[in-house]
C-alpha cells in the first residue's frame, strides 16, 4: 500500500497523546468514525498494530511507541519547512536571530550594525528567548540563527565565536568568598541554581562538575540567578563578562580556573545554503 500520509500521522499522534478516540476526534474537530478508520488504514499501510485494544482503554504497542517518536520528528520537520518557506516569501523579510538576554547582546549589536552598513543586507531582527529555547527555535523555523552557550544533538551547524572564563558567584560573607581562587570541587557541597526545564547537556554544563547535585532554587534568568545567590540560596558559575556587567554590593565573584570556559555559539539549520546566514556567521567570527 502507499506510504502513510501526513494527515494520518497527525491523526495517529492525536489519538496516541490522549489514548481515547472520542477526545482525539474532538481535539481534531472531526467525527469519531472517520478517525477510527484513518487509524486502522494507517495500521494496514504499515502492517503492524499501533494500539493494543484488548484492555479497557487504548495503549500503544511497541510499534506504536516507535511511530509516536518518529512521527513527532517528521511533523516537526514539516512544520519547520512550511514556516521557513512562508518566512522566505515575505516581502522585506529580515534575518531572525534569537538569544537569551545577557552575554550575547554585544555580539548581536556588532553584527547588526555591520549588516546595516550594507545597503543590500536584510534587517537583523533579534528575538529574545528563554533559557534553553534557542536551538528549538532554529529547529522549528521560528529563527534563522541562534546564539547559545551549549546545544544538544547533531541536527544543527555550530560555530564557536568566543570563549571566556567562568567565575563563581557567591553571597558576600559566604565562607568561600574569603579565598582568592576556587576549584569546581569546592562547589560540590554548595546548592546550585536550577534553570527551568533544562536538558541534560545544559544542566551538566552549568553545574561545572558532574558530581554536583542540582538542588538549589529554580531560576528564570540571570537577574533572578544573582538574587538567589545574594540571598545565600545557591552558588553559581557564570561567565566573567556577566560578572563584570553585574557588580553588586551583595554578590562577589571568584575565579574557577578548572571550570570549562563559557562558549558563545552560533547555531543555524544544518546544510543551509542561505548566503545571509553564512554572512552573519562570518561577521560573528570576525570579532
Amino acid at each position: 500500500m502507499p506510504e502513510p500520509e501526513i494527515r494520518e500521522l497527525r491523526y495517529f499522534r492525536a489519538v496516541a497523546e490522549s489514548l481515547n478516540i472520542t477526545r482525539a476526534a474532538e481535539r481534531l474537530g472531526i467525527a469519531q468514525p472517520p478517525l477510527s478508520r484513518a487509524v486502522r488504514l494507517l495500521e494496514r499501510r504499515l502492517g503492524v498494530d499501533l494500539f493494543d485494544r484488548t484492555g479497557h482503554r487504548l495503549a500503544l504497542t511497541r510499534a506504536g511507541e516507535v511511530l509516536f517518536e518518529e512521527a513527532a520528528a517528521v511533523l516537526g520537520a514539516l512544520d519547520a519547512a512550511v514556516r521557513r518557506t512562508r518566512h522566505a516569501g515575505l516581502p522585506g523579510r529580515g534575518l531572525v536571530v534569537t538569544a537569551k538576554p545577557g552575554v550575547a547582546t554585544r555580539l548581536l549589536l556588532r553584527v547588526r550594525e555591520r549588516f546595516r552598513a550594507d545597503p543590500g543586507a536584510p534587517e537583523v531582527q533579534v528575538v529574545l528567548s528563554g533559557f534553553g529555547e534557542q536551538a528549538d527555535m532554529v529547529r522549528d523555523g521560528r529563527a534563522d540563527l541562534a546564539i547559545a552557550a551549549c546545544v544538544d544533538g547533531h541536527d544543527l551547524d555550530v560555530e564557536v565565536v568566543a570563549t571566556e572564563p567562568r567565575v563563581a558567584a557567591l553571597a558576600v560573607g559566604h565562607e568561600l568568598a574569603g579565598r582568592e581562587v576556587l576549584g569546581t570541587a569546592d562547589l560540590l557541597a554548595e546548592p546550585a541554581p536550577r534553570w527551568s526545564g533544562p536538558r541534560a547537556v545544559d544542566r551538566d554544563y552549568w553545574l561545572g562538575n558532574p558530581g554536583r547535585p542540582a538542588d538549589g532554587p529554580v531560576v528564570r534568568d540571570s537577574a533572578h540567578l544573582l538574587d538567589v545567590v545574594a540571598l545565600g540560596q545557591a552558588v553559581a558559575l557564570v561567565p566573567a563578562s556577566l560578572a563584570a556587567l553585574n557588580v553588586r554590593p551583595d554578590v562577589t565573584y571568584r575565579p574557577v580556573p578548572d571550570a570549562a570556559p563559557y562558549r558563545t555559539l552560533v547555531l543555524w539549520p544544518a546544510g543551509s545554503r542561505s548566503p545571509w546566514i553564512a554572512r552573519f556567521v562570518q561577521t560573528a567570527l570576525e570579532g
